[in-house]
């Protein structure tokens, strides 16, 4: 028989493994260090962890393990719609986290050889999810400041089929205005151009909802809004996440979905996380507050070149320190930090990297380490 890879699609052998921050396991193999040792400022998540109320659903839940989950997610999907004017559940689908949705977004409207409008630097997935439907990214660099204005989208337009955006970006943590999005959704919708709008950390955004475009989709039938319940709720294992978007839209991705994608255990412990406002309220002081702690402690490192933070995480450029990311991220190792090295990321090099913003105790454990790790390079941190 003829060797098995060349049975296998073209698109599947070239494609390469999205590199992603949070691999705790990756680290635990190599270290040897246990799971209590290891802090993770790689993965952008809620340093409280899921709700109380979530886990509480996840112990009455259990006993609907003995048979197959809604494939429909309904009453999450009606759960989700009461945040909203305008919106049912028609208008929502569910993932097996977000990422799913990403991938199952350009099964359904790309083809091979179509183009796919990526910002650089941004999510992996986006491109992932694009090149495995044999379709064609096409990459916009930012500028230095990494804001992400329109007019360089707009240019570039010509031909595209889906137009990706993250807002805030990552890994840049960098919000974009709601007028320029408006802009770029209304002139890709003369064009027939679909916008894939990745909404995942715009629940740490001060006046969050002034940004958001759910409250459009509506109006443009081109515009899909991404959401994740593995960010700002803390269900990162459960694998959770949602998109919503005109019923056009959603009845197709409906369509091409897994059976059962959602397990039960995640579908209940996400209800009782979206009805958990105190916990909303306690997540967004917590951040706040430790956003302008870290941003005041980093700036006293003369080596990094801090960007503004709108998400709950921060980015930096650290070339004047003397370290790459991979050299700083291994030596932050040897405290038991894991830090999120951004080489990876298409439109960076090797001296950007990304923390996550914890709590006062984790960010000052970071700090500390981040301090003694740079006074090898002789830098005054004091």
């Amino acid at each position: 028989m003829k060797a098995i890879s060349s049975l296998a699609r073209e698109e599947v052998k070239n494609l390469k493994p999205c590199v992603h921050g949070g691999r705790v396991w990756d680290i635990i193999n190599i270290t040897g260090l246990r799971r209590e040792e290891i802090l993770d400022f790689s993965a952008n998540l809620n340093p409280f962890g899921p709700p109380q109320t979530a886990i509480e659903s996840i112990k009455r839940g259990l006993n609907q393990i003995l048979i197959y989950p809604d494939s429909n997610s309904t009453t999450l999907r009606q759960t989700i719609t009461q945040s909203y004017d305008e919106i049912n559940k028609d208008n929502v689908i569910i993932g097996n986290g977000s990422t799913e949705l990403i991938h199952l977004f350009a099964e359904v409207f790309l083809e091979k050889g179509d183009i796919a409008i990526i910002l650089a630097p941004s999510f992996g997935e986006y491109e992932n999810a694009v090149r495995k439907r044999g379709g064609r990214p096409k990459f916009i660099n930012l500028s230095q400041d990494f804001n992400v204005e329109p007019a360089p989208i707009l240019h570039n337009i010509s031909g595209a089929k889906v137009v990706f955006l993250c807002n805030p970006n990552n890994p840049t943590s960098i919000l974009m205005p709601r007028d320029s999005l408006i802009e770029i959704v209304e002139r890709t919708s003369e064009d027939d151009i679909l916008v894939f709008l990745d909404e995942a950390f715009i629940e740490f955004v001060d006046k969050k909802k002034s940004y958001s475009l759910i409250d459009e989709v509506n109006k443009y039938p081109n515009l899909f809004v991404l959401r994740s319940f593995t960010k700002i709720y803390g269900l990162t294992g459960l694998r959770v996440g949602y998109g919503i978007a005109q019923r056009e839209i959603i009845d197709l991705l409906f369509k091409v979905k897994l059976s059962w994608n959602v397990n039960c255990i995640a579908q209940v412990a996400a209800i009782a996380a979206l009805n958990d406002e105190k916990y909303l309220r306690k997540t967004e002081r917590l951040i706040n507050t430790e956003k302008a702690f870290m941003l005041q402690e980093l700036k006293r490192i003369k080596g990094f070149k801090i960007f503004p933070a709108d998400a709950n995480f921060v980015f930096l450029d650290v070339r004047r320190s003397g370290f790459t990311a991979p050299q700083l991220k291994k030596e932050m190792l040897r405290y038991g930090i894991i830090i999120r090295d951004c080489s990876s990321f298409t439109g960076l090099d090797e001296y950007y990297i990304r923390v996550a913003i914890r709590t006062r105790s984790e960010n000052e454990r970071l700090m500390e380490a981040l301090n003694k790790v740079m006074r090898i390079k002789g830098f005054d941190t004091t």
